[in-house]
């Protein structure tokens, strides 16, 4: 799956994160942040060329349980699962950061 577009408002439970199988990117973020916009574009780019990786980019916001238990404060916040386990966050990261975790 490539990158996707638009940041969902519903979130799956933390349980079917844990559950997830094989490479899961949880964007944490909303439409009008500044960073996450000037983001965009590179995950983009990145996320084209590993259709192994499954993308969400959720909806963050104060009382969202999802984000809440991943600890998320600041936007964008990426983080890498494989079969449900966390591999790498990110907290607001550079091209270069984005581009490691990915290369893993």
């Amino acid at each position: 799956m490539s990158f996707a577009s638009n940041y969902r408002e519903d979130e799956p439970t933390r349980d079917e994160i844990d559950r997830s199988t094989g490479l899961l990117l949880l964007e944490f973020g909303a439409g009008w942040c500044g960073h996450c916009q000037a983001l965009s574009p590179i995950l983009q780019e990145l996320l084209d060329n590993r259709p192994d990786i499954r993308h969400l980019r959720i909806a963050d916001g104060r009382g969202k349980p999802l984000g809440r238990s991943f600890r998320v404060k600041l936007w964008p916040t990426l983080i890498l699962l494989q079969d449900g386990q966390i591999k790498a966050q990110l907290v607001r990261p550079t091209t270069d950061e984005v581009r490691r975790a990915l290369a893993r």
